[in-house]
C-alpha cells in the first residue's frame, strides 16, 4: 500500500478519505487524513506522459511541440486566405495523427511530409511555400518538379474554393 507523506508531521501513514475527479478531468483529487495527527490534506493524482521527441536530421531529439507546427503552417499560410479554424483542425489532425502512430519518438522527416500533405490541402500556394523552406530546394528545375503536379489539368481550384 502506497502512503503520501503528511505535509503537517510528515509521517507517512495515512488514509484517503475521498476521491474523485478534477474539474478538468486530467487529475484525480484525493482528500487523505493523517493517521498520526489527524489533519487533512488535498493532493492531485496526474497519469505520467511520456513526452514525444521529434528526431531532427542531425540526430537531436527535442521535445514535441504543437505551436511549432502551427508557427510553420501560419507562416505558409500568411496573406492567404485560409481560415483560421481550417489551420486549428490541420494542426490537432496532424498532432492525434503522431500520437497514434508514435509512442516516443517520431522522425522530423515524417513530421514535415504529414505537415505537407496537409498544405497541400489547405492552400496550394502554402504549399509551395513551405515545400520550397523544408525541402531546401538546390535550384529552380527542382523547384518546378515539386511545383508541376499542381498545375496539372483539372488543379485550378485550391482548398479554399478560389480560381487560379
Amino acid at each position: 500500500m502506497f502512503f503520501m507523506q503528511c505535509p503537517f508531521c510528515k509521517q507517512d501513514n495515512d488514509k484517503v478519505i475521498n476521491s474523485r475527479p478534477s474539474s478538468d478531468g486530467l487529475n484525480v483529487k484525493r482528500r487523505r487524513e493523517c493517521l498520526n495527527c489527524k489533519r487533512r490534506y488535498t493532493t492531485y493524482e496526474r497519469i505520467e506522459e511520456t513526452p514525444l521527441k521529434v528526431v531532427k536530421k542531425d540526430g537531436r531529439r527535442v521535445p514535441f511541440d504543437r505551436n511549432k507546427i502551427r508557427a510553420g503552417i501560419e507562416k505558409a499560410c500568411e496573406k492567404r486566405p485560409v481560415p483560421t479554424e481550417a489551420i486549428d483542425n490541420a494542426v490537432s489532425e496532424i498532432e492525434r495523427d503522431i500520437y497514434n502512430k508514435f509512442d516516443r519518438e517520431v522522425n522530423s522527416k515524417y513530421l514535415g511530409e504529414l505537415v505537407m500533405q496537409k498544405l497541400k490541402t489547405l492552400d496550394h500556394v502554402a504549399y509551395v511555400r513551405f515545400a520550397s523552406v523544408y525541402k531546401e530546394f538546390k535550384d529552380i528545375s527542382e523547384f518546378m518538379e515539386e511545383v508541376k503536379p499542381l498545375m496539372a489539368p483539372g488543379k485550378k481550384e485550391n482548398a479554399t474554393g478560389k480560381r487560379r
